[in-house]
């Protein structure tokens, strides 16, 4: 052993301070803190000094070898096989998924498995809230516990300067609702061993009883529910009860962030004046013998954990792997390096794919007879994240899927930064692998296409021309596509082809109608004696708090909540420190009754007034296909209130999806960026989904085999961004629950007769190319006149910028438009697509290169 490893072996056997239970004076509570600060220090140095602690003993190198060992023989070197026989089925936004969910979890009869990059207790997984108070997550994660289900939850422990999740709040609250729930945080960023600056456990993964799971980019948190319809607005003057997004759940991140979610009727942004910022994603759940690697992996993390964290704490049990290995000795589990270990000290939950519980209760656990997927699980993990040698299988599996596609490649993410070159800044080759299978099709003569939608703006609150994280992340994702010297498009071109002829970017971007005329809303305000943001604060209190003030109350600053009003600017569609800001500071009701009396009495201040039954409070449905037009909509004020009413958003892309030849899928946590891809950095799970359920279809106007996973949904979601689905409604108390919105093995509806389907059935076809483009080209040319959002085309510097900016209120309607023409060419949006504006801002060489990009700048990483 070394001289270092014999210091390091000193440090830590140094004794460490101890605990007291007596009366401590000020001083001794003084020297607690200190000896606290030098054991934190202590820790700090161990891992600084030994960062490779957990791979340098023979017996550590051994365990990595045969972790390396059973990789070598998997494809794209993953930790897990290719596994046949799953039933897996597709959620597109929350409000499917959720709904799926809320019965996936209602199932659960032995354990729930959570891993989550954010979890809200507070979150309601059906609504409106007013119908479905008991599908609350914690009241439901709380009604299984009492059932005596155990519930294993770890969530990422954010870096609190400067992120707003509250991981704290999480763990304590879920805690405090049963014993039978136990919560983890990670990791440490100070005074540990194992200290991480920057990186974050960012899977979402929902895993009952070992026979279902959920994968795929949605959290578990505020602002992620979601309709197809995507409502900008939530404003419901005469019945609160139509709330869909109380309290923090309203949220538009460009324009403010979350703050103090603990306090989650603390609602900072007016819904009066200020639109929502709508979430696009993707999910999906399954069943099947997959589900155990997916199980492999939490229990992994789970045990790595507890030895760093929680090794003394009886709360938190060793967990065991459920695989019977003797009963299946071809599994890859059974040369796991920890299986024996794991087995004889952690509890074992049963499963039910192979071994002695394969029929155990068959009637709650059936065996799909609609299994035709195979599923491959993949992951960035490292030591940090996972005690393991790093594995970066998902770009692997990126790399292959892209090098063996034959016709088309759909995408899409919340970011898209990557490189064509080695040895540059961002290291993933996500782009290289795009730009020789394009130059490939082009050298041979082929059709190819590849779609990518990312959103329009990162979803980080501040102005475009002074916010370092904006700018950071715009650049990068621009020098991948199409500048800064080796990006897609400059590279396809040097090899002589014109990029756009094979690859395409595009956004999402939806508008709607505040139901909020200013002199109706003064009436009920005046006839009630309420203030509209105090019914909104009291209905956010009545369906966020359950039947007890939060623990957090005892603060007097958690009593009251500062609603920022909107003011206008000239800083692009966001708010930053400079805007000018009016507030006003609400009381939070202290109980439920009062909260409700509070909301009852506002909403009884219309009695006397012409009622708005006929008015939308939302116009976004007439994005979709409905039956009725944007002109036939009724207003209850004045003109100039209905103008000032309509807003406009960027529709958020979370989904981390790829989509080939309508035949193979990639989708799970993972961003295409080095922070998801590279394996070191953020740790992320992803499935490969290959569906034997064939089915005939067209490509390029050919007869073509494409699987049913893969293409009905590449198909749904050509749909809901060109229009072609019917509005999706929640406002009844008995809704009807559609196939998509069951979990797996539960199928989802064919609707591939359908005209709608028809029309983007084949992605080659002329007709379909010609639909899709022309239908962003025109949404974007109408937004722009309407709103100036930006990025835009017309915008090539920073002078036009600040000529191109108008002074409004964030999201609103620019100067000089008039209702008549706004509502006449809003009727003529379908869909949120929008062409993605590349030129923005390209005449600014300073804004696309200098010496960062050169790999000179530490804080990067942070940021691609």
């Amino acid at each position: 052993m070394s001289f270092l490893k014999n210091k390091l072996k000193e440090l830590k056997n140094l004794p460490t301070p101890q605990d007291t239970s007596k009366p401590m004076s000020f001083l001794a509570d003084v020297v607690k803190q200190g000896a606290k600060i030098v054991e934190h220090g202590r820790q700090e140095v161990i891992g600084i000094f030994n960062p490779n602690r957990r791979h340098d003993e023979p017996h550590e190198q051994q365990m990595d070898a045969q972790r390396e060992e059973i990789r070598d023989g998997h494809r794209f070197r993953s930790f897990a096989p290719e596994r046949s026989g799953n039933t897996a089925k597709w959620h597109v936004d929350g409000h499917d998924f959720m709904w799926a969910l809320s019965e996936m979890l209602d199932n659960a009869k032995e354990a729930i498995f959570i891993l989550d990059w954010w979890l809200t207790p507070e979150l309601y997984l059906r609504r409106p809230p007013a119908h479905f108070p008991e599908w609350r997550l914690d009241r439901i994660l709380q009604r299984k516990a009492e059932q005596g289900v155990k519930i294993h939850i770890i969530v990422y422990k954010e870096v609190t300067q400067t992120m707003s999740m509250s991981s704290k709040h999480t763990k304590n609250y879920l805690e405090k609702l049963h014993p039978n729930i136990a919560v983890m945080r990670h990791p440490d960023h100070i005074g540990a061993k194992d200290s991480v600056r920057f990186w974050s456990h960012h899977e979402k993964v929902v895993i009952v009883d070992n026979h279902w799971a959920s994968i795929g980019g949605l959290d578990l948190c505020f602002g992620r529910w979601d309709t197809h319809n995507h409502p900008l607005a939530d404003v419901h003057p005469t019945d609160f009860s139509l709330t869909l997004f109380p309290g923090q759940d309203y949220n538009n991140a460009r324009i403010m962030d979350f703050k103090d979610v603990y306090n989650y009727a603390s609602n900072a942004l007016s819904m009066l004046e200020s639109p929502r910022m709508p979430w696009h994603d993707v999910h999906m759940t399954l069943t099947g013998s997959a589900v155990l690697d997916i199980v492999q992996h939490y229990v992994e993390r789970w045990n790595e954990i507890k030895k760093r964290k929680y090794r003394e704490d009886e709360r938190f049990e060793w967990l065991a792997l459920p695989h019977e290995p003797e009963l299946a000795p071809n599994e890859p589990v059974a040369r796991h390096p920890h299986l024996e270990e794991w087995k004889a000290k952690g509890r074992r939950y049963k499963q039910r794919w192979h071994g002695s519980y394969h029929e155990d209760e068959s009637h709650h656990y059936p065996q799909p007879n609609n299994a035709a997927c195979r599923i491959q699980v993949i992951r960035s993990v490292s030591d940090w994240s996972h005690g393991v040698l790093t594995e970066a299988s998902i770009q692997a599996a990126y790399i292959k899927l892209i090098e063996e596609a034959e016709h088309f490649i759909f995408i899409e993410n919340q970011f898209f930064i990557t490189n064509t070159k080695e040895g540059q800044a961002v290291e993933n080759l996500i782009g290289k692998a795009l730009v020789d299978r394009i130059v490939r099709a082009a050298k041979e003569g082929k059709k190819f296409k590849v779609i990518v939608a990312i959103p329009e703006l990162p979803g980080f609150a501040g102005d475009v021309k002074n916010e370092t994280a904006l700018q950071t992340i715009m650049i990068a994702q621009y020098r991948s596509i199409n500048r800064g010297g080796n990006s897609i498009y400059e590279e396809v071109r040097a090899a002589g082809y014109e990029p756009l002829d094979y690859i395409r970017f595009y956004h999402l971007r939806a508008y709607d109608r505040i139901n909020s005329p200013a002199g109706y809303i003064k009436q009920i305000e005046e006839n009630s004696g309420v203030k509209f943001h105090e019914a909104q604060v009291a209905s956010a209190r009545q369906w966020m708090s359950g039947d007890s003030l939060t623990y957090y109350m005892d603060s007097e600053d958690n009593k009251k909540v500062t609603v920022a009003i909107p003011q206008e600017t000239k800083e692009g569609i966001v708010q930053s420190d400079k805007t000018p800001t009016v507030t006003e500071t609400i009381a939070i009701p202290e109980s439920d009754e009062q909260a409700k009396e509070i909301v009852q009495k506002f909403q009884h201040g219309a009695d006397n007034l012409r009622r708005d039954t006929e008015v939308s409070d939302s116009v976004a449905q007439h994005l979709l296909d409905d039956s009725s037009t944007l002109l036939d909509e009724k207003w209850l004020g004045t003109e100039e209130e209905e103008l000032n009413a309509y807003v406009s958003e960027l529709l958020y892309i979370h989904s981390k999806l790829m989509i080939v030849d309508d035949r193979r899928v990639i989708m799970g946590s993972a961003n295409i960026n080095d922070r998801s891809q590279k394996g070191d950095g953020d740790s992320e799970i992803a499935l490969v989904v290959e569906d034997d359920d064939m089915f005939e279809s067209t490509m390029d106007g050919e007869p073509y085999q494409v699987s049913r996973f893969a293409a009905t949904l590449r198909r749904k979601l050509f749909r809901e961004h060109l229009g072609l689905l019917p509005p999706q409604e929640c406002d009844k108390p008995y809704p009807k629950v559609t196939s998509y919105m069951r979990p797996a093995p539960t199928p989802n509806e064919d609707e591939t007769d359908s005209d709608q389907d028809q029309l983007v059935a084949d992605p080659l076809s002329e007709e379909c190319d010609r639909l899709w483009n022309d239908t962003a080209r025109k949404n974007r040319e109408i937004l722009t006149e309407l709103f100036r959002p930006t990025p835009t085309n017309l915008v090539r510097s920073w002078s036009a910028y600040d000529n191109y900016v108008q002074k409004v209120k964030t999201g609103h309607v620019v100067p000089g438009v008039t209702l008549e023409r706004l509502k006449q060419r809003l009727s003529q949006v379908r869909g949120a697509l929008v062409e993605a504006p590349l030129d923005f801002l390209i005449d600014e060489k300073g804004f696309h290169n200098g010496a960062r990009w050169e790999g000179i700048d530490p804080t990067l990483p942070i940021y691609i």
